[in-house]
């Protein structure tokens, strides 16, 4: 038997036995047994050996969480929340996670606190918001040492203090919270009321750049870029753009696009500048529909275009960009005077 033959095997073997275990567990789920119901809902909310389906993931959970089980209760309570498998009802979200976060489950008294915080499907409340993030992180919930790290960030029902939120998130990112380290990276980077510092902020985001975190590679780009802590390297920025913006990142898009249309480390190419552009205005993003304006205004790897600079600048006018509310008004003027110049 060749190595691919006994590996086919093992996967019908494997494959027989979750579809006996998941048979096993909606015969016992359909007799009323309450962790038969929970687990059948992880089958069907994680898609384990059978389709996704939220809907009958929901249905198993409200079984089991009407008979007190703790943790389906959360997980309806997220399904609510979230518009999962049933219509978005924050104040139901709200009721399913009181009921688990009673029994002290962390992950409940995490989300309650979120829902505290920003007042869905409850009065908005951040002492209470805070008292549930504090008993959870008391059960080593990372997710809640981030959200009290934020508070402290946010000046949300506690004098805002960098230093404080700083000490919060590290708790989380020990316990591997991404955003924590992100985070903590972001606070390092501005200095607010922390020392700046760009070689931490650097050290921090790198930590999750190498994993792949978009954001982190964006920052990194920025700090070479600048030439942040470092010696200012625009191939650099450039090799970080590019990963962010191969993985779908409007922002990086922008970013790679104006540093070929700048030849900045690289050489100089109003084609890819205007690619790179095209990516990210397909997501609607406001700097590089500007951009793209300009370039049609000025013929930069394009004909000149007025009628298409004046769509592209219109439509980032309309986000807010005031360079674009500008350039948007002199195209006009320009062609009112030609029509007027006609008559």
């Amino acid at each position: 038997m060749t190595r691919i033959e006994e590996l086919v095997l093992q996967r019908k073997e494997i494959d027989a036995e979750i579809e006996a275990e998941y048979k096993k567990e909606r015969e016992a789920a359909a007799r009323g047994e309450a962790e038969a119901q929970f687990n059948l809902g992880i089958i069907y909310y994680k898609g384990q050996g059978v389709p996704q389906n939220f809907a009958e993931a929901f249905a198993a959970f409200k079984l089991a969480a009407e008979q007190g089980k703790t943790q389906a209760q959360f997980y309806l309570g997220v399904m609510y929340e979230q518009g999962l498998g049933t219509s978005q009802d924050y104040a139901e979200a709200a009721h399913w996670l009181e009921l688990s976060a009673k029994e002290g489950n962390p992950e409940a008294l995490n989300k309650l606190g979120v829902m505290l915080e920003n007042g869905l499907g409850l009065k908005q409340d951040f002492q209470a918001a805070m008292r549930c993030y504090k008993l959870s992180a008391e059960k080593k919930d990372s997710a809640a040492f981030f959200n009290i790290g934020s508070m402290y960030e946010n000046h949300h029902g506690v004098e805002q203090d960098d230093i404080e939120a700083i000490r919060w998130f590290k708790l989380a990112a020990v316990q591997g919270h991404e955003e924590s380290h992100y985070r903590i990276g972001c606070l390092y980077l501005t200095g607010h009321s922390v020392k700046q510092d760009f070689q931490e902020a650097k050290r921090w985001f790198e930590l999750l750049a190498k994993k792949g975190h978009i954001n982190s590679q964006i920052k990194i780009g920025d700090i070479f870029d600048k030439g942040l802590g470092v010696e200012q390297n625009y191939a650099e920025a450039m090799r970080w753009f590019k990963l962010a913006a191969n993985h779908g990142s409007a922002e990086a898009q922008a970013k790679v696009g104006f540093m070929y249309g700048n030849a900045h480390g690289v050489m100089l190419n109003f084609h890819e500048s205007l690619h790179w552009y095209l990516m990210a205005a397909e997501q609607d993003f406001t700097i590089a529909l500007s951009n793209l304006g300009f370039m049609y205004d000025h013929g930069q790897g394009v004909p000149a275009d007025s009628q298409k600079a004046l769509t592209y600048y219109s439509k980032a006018a309309k986000k807010g960009d005031e360079n674009a509310k500008r350039n948007r008004e002199l195209i006009e003027a320009r062609i009112a005077k030609q029509q007027s110049n006609q008559h």
